[in-house]
């Protein structure tokens, strides 16, 4: 089949994305990728077979209540050149089905749909409305909030197929839709069959990359690790410019935090590799935090490496039930705990990675989830 993906970033580091279209390559699928570059720097290409099509969308000068305008301006402009180019696309080559990737390409698809009689997926990331509650609480933020999951709702009557990320996110999901729901968890590619140790020359090492927010817990991180002797620090990622420069300088002050910047896509498993511990605590006081699971649960398990997780939600729930690590409550006491206990009991570190390397082995890896995926496409074609 042929198969159109929409995602409203730049497609330069979503391995979701790249996970699901290259499994559908792999089946004999053609898929190509209409994305969002807020900046124009990011070209067309062709990324292992996935033909990508970066249409320009500049985002607003401000963050902020401000320029929601603008923002929501410079979307609908996005949305409508995207509905262009996949019709001019489909006259070339019909299109089978639309894969749309969270709710700010879902409208498009809707589009498409009608317009192009293709099926159409939609893919959720996350509950994009608790995201954007739980962004700032004051107001219009909550109500902003609602007001998605109304319209995500409204707009879910004319999909074929729901995919998402894990079974809290399933069941959500199934409460405000009759159509399928299916879970492809963000599990990665089996690394290894036996575990291997990290390398043993150097200090304690824990990791972070991934999205740089303050409800990732990273600041944190430094204020625990600081004092801690013999405890490495390295973390890395992308997000907001004014809090990753607060971020730097702080790393900066913290003779054993190593900050490392924008980390390439295919550089995350390596570096992972090499650490002793993997970190992912998110703020339980916001609902997509705890129903969330983070891409660093299935990295650490790929790689046999513990990670550290805010006991009580999804993510800490997961890692107690599996014993892939340590949960510690969201507080810099309970971190510094958990960091001390790791980095004292190499034998507990092994046990840990070994349990996580298990889980991948057994449960948690994309060949798994690549079966759902096309699971998910068999239907399609026999609908």
């Amino acid at each position: 089949m042929n198969v159109l993906m929409l995602v409203s970033n730049p497609f330069t580091n979503d391995p979701r994305v790249y996970a699901e279209a290259r499994s559908l390559i792999r089946a004999g699928h053609s898929v190509t990728v209409i994305a969002r570059d807020w900046t124009g720097e990011n070209p067309r290409q062709n990324w292992d077979g996935i033909e990508v099509i970066r249409l320009t969308s500049l985002l607003p000068p401000r963050p902020g209540l401000t320029a929601l305008p603008a923002s929501y301006t410079a979307l609908k402009h996005w949305q409508h050149k995207a509905c262009r180019e996949a019709v001019n696309l489909s006259r070339l080559t019909p299109l089978d089905v639309v894969h749309c990737h969270d709710i700010d390409t879902i409208s498009v698809g809707n589009k498409l749909k009608r317009r192009l009689r293709a099926s159409l997926v939609y893919d959720a990331h996350e509950i994009y409305g608790y995201m954007m509650m739980g962004s700032l609480h004051h107001w219009p933020w909550p109500t902003i909030g609602k007001m998605i999951l109304w319209q995500e709702k409204r707009l879910l009557v004319h999909i074929d197929q729901l995919v998402t990320v894990n079974e809290s996110a399933q069941e959500y999901f199934a409460k405000v839709t009759r159509k399928p729901v299916s879970v492809v968890m963000n599990c990665k590619p089996l690394q290894r069959a036996e575990y291997e140790p990290p390398p043993t020359n150097r200090s304690f090492t824990v990791l972070y990359i991934g999205s740089l927010g303050a409800t990732r817990g990273i600041n944190m991180l430094v204020d625990a690790a600081s004092p801690l002797t013999g405890v490495q620090c390295v973390i890395g990622g992308t997000g907001d410019p004014a809090y990753v420069r607060v971020l730097q300088q702080k790393c900066q002050t913290a003779p054993n935090v190593q900050f490392i910047g924008k980390v390439p896509f295919d550089e995350v498993i390596p570096r992972t590799k090499e650490a002793d511990a993997v970190f992912c605590m998110f703020d339980p006081g916001e609902m997509n935090n705890v129903v969330g699971s983070p891409n660093k649960l299935f990295e650490a398990m790929a790689c046999g490496r513990p990670i550290i997780c805010t006991r009580g939600i999804y993510s800490g729930n997961l890692t107690d039930r599996e014993e892939t690590g340590l949960t510690a409550g969201y507080n810099r006491e309970s971190l510094t705990q958990v960091l001390a206990k790791l980095r004292d009991d190499p034998q507990l570190r092994e046990k840990l990675g070994r349990n996580a390397l298990r889980a991948a082995m057994t449960k948690y890896n994309w060949q798994k989830q690549e079966e759902t995926l096309l699971d998910v496409y068999r239907t399609i074609r026999r609908s």
